[in-house]
């Protein structure tokens, strides 16, 4: 595969690109369904409203790629790493993403609903606006994570480090949480949510 490839409207099934190096590759509303990109590389390449079914990204590697309003279903991501990557819009269903590898990004509006991602570290990572509702995020790491507008309804956040995390618009309440660590913010957050009338004058 070379850097120049870009495509648009393309169904690809049951391929083998197996540690390609897909560069810097463009694909518009392409549909990839039964892939193995298993080790495959990317960097600065886009996805742009793709849909991937029943593929394999285990143990890919991804620096600076988008991944735009793209559906994935029934795909595997063990052990990936993404460096500064574009999630933004995207939808996971019935997918594995652990363990996986995130060093910062945007993943801004990503969709994963009642997903296992726990212990992942995510510190550092745009969650604005992400549907987290149901996931499993025990013992995640999420410091300094911008979750602002983010639904964590009925989320498990047993053991998760929120440190530093920007809250904004956020319903802790409506999670489960148990030894979840919070700054000091998201501690007076949590007690206004359970209705505390805090004295920020004796903080």
């Amino acid at each position: 595969m070379t850097e120049t490839i870009e495509n648009a409207g393309v169904h690809y099934s049951n391929e083998d690109w197996y540690a390609e190096d897909l560069g810097s590759a463009r694909f518009v509303r392409c549909s990839f369904s039964d892939m193995d990109f298993s080790e495959v590389a990317t960097s600065g390449a886009t996805f742009d409203q793709c849909t991937f079914a029943n593929s394999r990204f285990n143990a890919s590697t991804h620096r600076h790629t988008a991944f735009v309003a793209c559906d994935f279903a029934r795909t595997s991501f063990f052990d990936a790493t993404f460096e500064g990557c574009k999630m933004i819009g995207s939808v996971f269903v019935d997918c594995t993403v652990r363990p996986i590898k995130v060093v910062g990004g945007q993943w801004r509006g990503v969709t994963m609903r009642g997903l296992n991602l726990s212990k992942l570290d995510l510190s550092g990572l745009d969650l604005r606006e992400a549907d987290l509702s149901l996931s499993d995020l025990t013992g995640a790491v999420l410091r300094g994570t911008q979750l602002d507008g983010a639904n964590l309804r009925e989320a498990k956040l047993s053991s998760a480090d929120l440190r530093g995390a920007s809250l904004e618009r956020v319903d802790l309440a409506a999670a489960h949480l148990r030894r979840t660590k919070l700054d000091l913010a998201g501690a007076v957050m949590l007690a206004e949510l359970h209705g505390a009338d805090v004295d920020a004058t004796t903080l």
